[in-house]
């Protein structure tokens, strides 16, 4: 996603100076559709007093869509990929894992600017407290991928050490431990699902690095399809045995979730998705090389993480006109009128995107030149913090207050300042340059 920077790869496949057209396509559309997903889900009722919020996804049978639309594996599977090519180039693995922490962490910046204070002025402005409560809870959730991000940013220097050490036998300790840590979660253990967002995301993370390392160069085709189709298989015989539910992304109301934590069905799944992609890889990359595909993903990809942080957002705002200021709900999914209504729905969704991303974006289109770096233990330190400040406002959101986003966010800007050396280092050589920043 917007993490992932300009990168080279030794595959089949190439774009210009050898970057990898399979790795960007795959990037760009995939938060495509993680945006024009999140924007057809909602179910939304307004009764003039509450604004009730459901999902079309959970209709029957709309399950069987998560399979595929449950893009995450192939996210983490690209990060990896690119992180082990970006930080070959950079021999210096604490530089490489600050400048990419400063990458991840910057743009969420101008998020945490609006809706701190958002939620408090709109009530003092008169609208009512529980829809703008809904909307301040939702926005922040997706900072969880940052989180994960951010784990295996700082991780990435060793396991790409491993891979070179192990190959992918690194895997197996990682599967063993997802599916053990599945086996607990089922069993009642409490809390320790949430195990599986490192030992999970890691798992397929490691994927990407094993692609990047030339691991898969003669999967093509038919194998391909093979593999595929055997991830296929794995992931429904998860399912059937149970207790698995079918959705790969969480319902409301679900007792299980495939995500929230994740289970061994996410990297089931990944290798279901590797393995149809790798099948229709030349025709990805014939895709990617229409002049069209090309623009558009040489527009999206230096701003996929401003998209991703402020496309929930451009979602509340269109929704909070439709129900409060003209006393509509959504309609029925998948009927005649939400099927006809989506494309104007997405349109108008779509254009206050553009704006927000026009406002917010140049905090991602600046590169840095000489990124900051403090010592170790303040790079590790100024981490850690960033990821609990990020970790706190994904799990409590902005509707607490205004004193507990504010210190969540105080631990993210306190975490960014130490890692980048600024605390200790207020004259250092970080220099911003407002051209963009290569994707």
């Amino acid at each position: 996603m917007a993490v992932i920077e300009g990168h080279r790869s030794t595959a089949s496949g190439r774009g210009d100076a050898g970057r990898d057209v399979l790795l960007d396509l795959v990037r760009s559309g995939a938060i495509a559709l993680v945006v024009l997903q999140h924007w057809l889900m909602p179910v939304v009722t307004w009764d003039g007093a509450e604004v009730r919020a459901g999902n079309a996804l959970a209709a029957p049978g709309a399950w069987a869509w998560t399979w595929i639309g449950q893009v995450m594996p192939l996210v983490f599977f690209v990060a990896g990929a690119v992180g082990a090519l970006s930080s070959g180039r950079r021999p210096d693995p604490r530089a490489w894992v600050t400048a990419r922490v400063q990458r991840l962490v910057l743009p969420v910046f101008a998020l945490l600017a609006v809706w701190v204070p958002l939620p408090a002025l709109l009530v003092a402005a008169g609208l009512p407290t529980q829809p703008v409560d809904l909307a301040a809870g939702v926005v922040p959730q997706l900072l969880w991928f940052l989180v994960v991000q951010l784990v295996l940013v700082a991780l990435t220097p060793l396991m790409v050490a491993a891979h070179a050490r192990f190959g992918l036998a690194v895997l197996v300790p990682l599967v063993a431990g997802a599916a053990a840590v599945d086996a607990l979660r089922f069993a009642g253990v409490p809390v320790v699902g949430f195990v599986n967002a490192v030992l999970v995301w890691v798992a397929v993370h490691q994927l990407g690095i094993a692609y990047a390392e030339g691991r898969f160069a003669g999967l093509t085709g038919a194998r391909a399809a093979g593999v595929g189709a055997a991830g296929l298989a794995a992931t429904a015989a998860l399912v059937l045995a149970g207790p698995y539910p079918a959705s790969m992304i969480g319902m409301p109301g679900a007792p299980v979730s495939n995500m929230s934590p994740p289970t061994l069905c996410l990297v089931t799944l990944a290798v279901f998705q590797l393995g149809a992609l790798l099948a229709l890889r030349p025709l990805l990359v014939r895709a990617a090389a229409a002049p069209r595909v090309a623009r558009t993903l040489a527009l999206l990809a230096p701003r996929t993480m401003t998209v991703f942080l402020w496309h929930m957002s451009a979602l509340v705002a269109v929704l909070g006109v439709l129900t409060l200021a003209f006393g509509r709900s959504t309609p029925e999914p998948w009927s005649a009128g939400w099927l006809l209504g989506a494309p104007v729905w997405v349109a108008a969704l779509l254009t206050v995107l553009c704006g927000l991303v026009r406002l917010a974006g140049r905090l991602e289109t600046r590169s840095t030149r000489r990124p900051a770096a403090g010592s170790a233990a303040s790079l590790w330190t100024g981490t850690a913090l960033c990821a609990t400040g990020l970790l706190g406002l994904a799990a409590r959101g902005f509707d607490a207050g205004v004193v507990e986003p504010l210190a969540w966010s105080a631990a993210v800007v306190l975490g960014y300042l130490l890692m980048t050396g600024r605390l200790t280092a207020p004259t250092g050589g970080w220099r911003a340059s407002r051209r963009p920043a290569r994707a």
